[in-house]
């Protein structure tokens, strides 16, 4: 209780907004000198900025905290750079100002230097709000961006508090795993994995438990076993050979290994390949239906519902936004199917229902996703009956847009509370090896240039002013709010494909997935609003 009372009476630093601007600067740069601590955070475009003789680059989503007196040149590459400009107070709850930041003494505070401010859609959309706040007449309104500021503050605190003790620790925790992926089927010890991240083992063994919750050799089985169900289902290679392959040196002693990882031995784990094998599949469930195969369970989420295109009317839905596997258990599955974001939602603790098996990680491939889900029911002779059904149907639509669409661009938004994202047009992300490649779409010119080799990117709102796309086929995240408010700014009316109402609303769950029927969706939803 003592101290409790001590701690409370600790001073605290509090932080006051004096004024924010969004700045604009040309390829000449500028010297600035900070009179006051000074946050800017990059909004657009390339540049760096010259501190304290080191130079440091500047793009979207970079920060940079002054100190006052600093003196920084600040230079932007060919596209330009812009940036917000927060000046603010540091103050105690004593009521006194600090001159300068103070340095390493609190936990989560803010140091001067690099800053990540991520995720930038977030901070985005409070940049933005206390931008307008500021410049407001109305007190509550100021207030409003007050608080906002402080908001902020959190936000990129949270994201930088450990970053700067953690970065060492878990870029050798990385290498070291790296390390074991390229060489699990050889003798490895703890220390050669010391070695690898270039610390003492001691050391070592406590940093990797930090980062991954394992022990080194506990990652490294997990690693092998996990190869193991691969070959045990993908392959008839015989038990001893697979054992060898992956890194033990007799088969009994990789039998009690598996066993005890798994929970079945390797002979029982490998007869799953029967027919009527019960089945749950997260996120793979469209793949399976493309097999002629029904799960006995199908994801939920408590924001986005379930995977209404697919029709499992009949088939009970799990939520796995919850953690709670007890409700899975009734459904009594004898194998559970993992595609590579199983870790997000914690899906591996699902092991305590029934055997895991990790399916091979082909990125947007989902042709060889689809050839690995046949593989583990024996159903590899209906992969290319389904292959060539989905190019037919492709190369049917895509005639039929030639003749109606014409040249016409394209472009597909994500929308939220957090922010517009914008899909790239390559053969990365949920929608641009469709649109642009199977259906022989125009993507508008802004999505090549903006999202260069990318998944998605963050619109800001003045690149969202410049999407003058012919067509838009938008969809709302549900699971961070759907940020539905939009459609009701000038901003939004204001855009081409508005105006003309050639925008178009597609299922969330249908989009936003690599599935070959999730595919067979969006040519259908292209085709009912293009063709």
């Amino acid at each position: 209780m003592a101290e409790d009372l001590q701690d409370s009476n600790k001073k605290r630093l509090f932080y006051s907004l004096i004024n924010i601007e969004a700045q604009s600067l040309s390829v000449n740069g500028q010297t600035l000198v900070f009179q006051d601590h000074t946050l800017i955070i990059v909004s657009e475009g390339q540049g760096w900025l010259e501190a304290e003789e080191k130079r440091f680059p500047l793009e979207k989503g970079v920060g940079f905290l002054f100190e006052p007196g600093l003196i920084s040149r600040i230079n932007a590459e060919e596209r330009g750079l812009s940036f917000y400009r927060l000046t603010f107070e540091v103050i105690e709850t004593g009521g006194s100002k600090q001159s300068g930041m103070e340095k390493g003494t609190r936990e989560g505070i803010l140091r001067s230097g690099p800053l990540s401010c991520r995720p930038f859609s977030q901070c985005a959309l409070l940049l933005e709000a206390i931008y307008h706040s500021r410049r407001s007449t109305e007190e509550i309104e100021w207030f409003a961006g007050h608080t906002r500021f402080q908001e902020l503050l959190l936000l990129i605190m949270r994201a930088n508090s450990s970053v700067i003790q953690m970065k060492g620790a878990h870029e050798a925790v990385q290498r070291s795993i790296r390390y074991m992926q390229e060489h699990y089927n050889h003798a490895i010890t703890v220390d050669q994995l010391a070695e690898v991240a270039g610390v003492t083992r001691a050391r070592y063994t406590q940093i990797f438990k930090e980062v991954t919750g394992r022990i080194p050799l506990e990652h490294l089985n997990g690693l092998r076993i996990e190869r193991a169900q691969q070959q045990l289902l993908l392959t008839n290679d015989r038990m001893h050979d697979i054992a060898l392959s992956v890194g033990y040196s007799n088969e009994y002693y990789f039998n009690r290994r598996f066993k005890r990882s798994v929970g079945v031995t390797p002979g029982q784990y490998r007869s799953f390949h029967q027919e009527g094998l019960r089945v749950f599949a997260p996120f793979l469930e469209d793949y399976l239906l493309a097999l002629d195969i029904t799960p006995v369970a199908q994801y939920s989420h408590a924001q986005w519902g379930k995977q209404e295109y697919l029709s499992l009317n009949d088939v009970p839905a799990v939520d796995i936004s919850t953690g709670d596997w007890q409700e899975l258990s009734q459904y009594m599955p004898e194998l559970i199917l993992l595609d590579d974001g199983f870790q997000r939602w914690h899906l591996d603790e699902c092991s305590q229902i029934a055997p895991l098996f990790k399916l091979p990680f082909h990125q947007e491939d989902w042709r060889a996703t689809l050839f690995s889900a046949a593989a583990v029911f024996g159903r590899t002779d209906r992969v290319q009956e389904v292959i060539g059904n989905y190019e037919h149907r492709a190369q049917q639509a895509k005639r039929v847009l030639n003749r109606s669409v014409q040249g016409q661009t394209v472009a597909c938004l994500r929308i939220s509370s957090y922010g517009i994202n914008l899909y790239g047009c390559g053969q990365l992300g949920y929608t641009g090896s469709v649109l642009h490649h199977d259906l022989g779409l125009q993507p508008h010119e802004l999505v090549p240039k903006l999202t260069r080799g990318q998944k998605r990117v963050s619109l800001t709102r003045e690149e969202l002013a410049s999407l003058t796309a012919d067509h838009l086929f938008i969809t709302f995240d549900r699971q961070e709010g759907e940020g539905r408010e939009l459609l009701d700014t000038p901003l939004w009316r204001s855009l081409p494909a508005v105006r003309s109402r050639c925008v178009y609303e597609v299922d969330f769950m249908a989009w936003m997935n690599y599935g070959v029927l999730s595919h067979q969706r969006k040519i259908e939803d292209v085709l009912r609003a293009l063709g």
